[in-house]
């Protein structure tokens, strides 16, 4: 395949853990995730996928994240809605992409996160932007609706998705460790949410380990000449901080008129360390160890969610202007 997938890993040793004072209680955990651009044959698509998946999964990685909209162009880029946009809205678990993550799953012995446009019924056309995550035994261990949908130019998901039910939260999701190790906290949002510090803030107060985003940014329409890839990295890997989490961004590449995705990929650690990330515009597949327990180590030492101050956040809900 002439876009075969650059392998690039941070496995072995993880980093030095510097707030450390207690041994690790489990074994780091392998994850992996397969940015690629997309194909219009679906079948050319479904291949380059599928063969991230198995080469992540051959280097060891339990989790394997794709990107948002796996199995199809990113859609939203005029304001039209899902009708001219030819824009399938699918079902959970029975429609093609839970199928698909579903046979990858029960082949490579891994859970894999996928995103979709997830059918909604509703009298507006409008359905979900869902991120799902298969078990290895091919059943639905998550389903996420993305909760904050950006309307900007190039980018009119208003058109296309409802937001995530508020009363649907912020759910984690426990992954089965390897060879009987304890679960891994997992939680499921999807790209726009990344840029908004509450909803990183509520998935670890609701334990959350691991927050992975699938992703679909590139270039700004109306700006041809501002490069957000710096701001993008630098929000997700300081929510990280704040939270005691590892990030997970899983971008998308390559030119989808009047778009350019610009890729960049990576898994960062709660110190905010980048352990690994992928080039700009080159399919790869990225694969690292995450010692969990740095977790429990840097929030003990900067007790973030233990000396907040809830009480005095009110005006945090209360509606506001646009630069007020």
């Amino acid at each position: 395949m002439a876009d075969r997938p650059r392998l690039i890993t941070a496995v072995g040793t993880p980093p030095t853990s510097w707030a450390r004072v207690e041994q690790p209680s489990r074994a780091p955990l392998r994850i992996g995730l397969v940015q690629h651009r997309w194909h219009p044959d679906s079948d050319e698509h479904r291949e380059a996928l599928s063969e991230g998946v198995r080469m992540a999964a051959g280097e060891g990685a339990r989790v394997i994240c794709l990107q948002e909209l796996t199995l199809s162009a990113y859609f939203a880029i005029t304001p039209d809605g899902p009708a001219a946009a030819a824009a399938e809205p699918e079902s959970v678990p029975d429609g093609p992409t839970t199928r698909f993550v579903a046979g990858l799953a029960r082949e490579t012995g891994a859970y894999v996160h996928a995103s979709l446009y997830e059918r909604a019924d509703a009298a507006d056309g409008l359905g979900f932007n869902t991120a799902i995550c298969v078990a290895p035994d091919g059943t639905l261990a998550a389903r996420t609706r993305k909760l904050h949908i950006p309307v900007t130019a190039g980018y009119y998901e208003d058109k296309y998705f409802r937001p995530g039910p508020s009363e649907d939260g912020f759910p984690v999701v426990e992954l089965a460790g390897a060879d009987g190790a304890p679960p891994a906290r997992f939680g499921f949002p999807t790209c726009w949410d990344q840029w908004f510090p509450e909803l990183a803030r509520a998935y670890s107060l609701a334990g959350a380990e691991v927050i992975v985003y699938p992703t679909a940014i590139g270039s700004e329409p109306d700006h041809p000449d501002f490069d957000t890839e710096p701001l993008w990295e630098q929000v997700i890997v300081a929510n990280g901080i704040a939270n005691g989490t590892f990030m997970v961004a899983v971008n998308r590449i390559g030119s989808e008129s009047p778009l350019t995705f610009f890729g960049s990929s990576f898994i960062s650690d709660p110190y905010g360390r980048k352990l690994v990330q992928a080039p700009r515009d080159e399919p790869a597949v990225l694969v690292a160890d995450l010692d969990l327990d740095q977790r429990r180590d840097w929030l003990t030492l900067f007790p973030f969610l233990t000396t907040r101050r809830p009480d005095a956040y009110a005006s945090l809900t209360a509606p506001r202007s646009v630069g007020r």
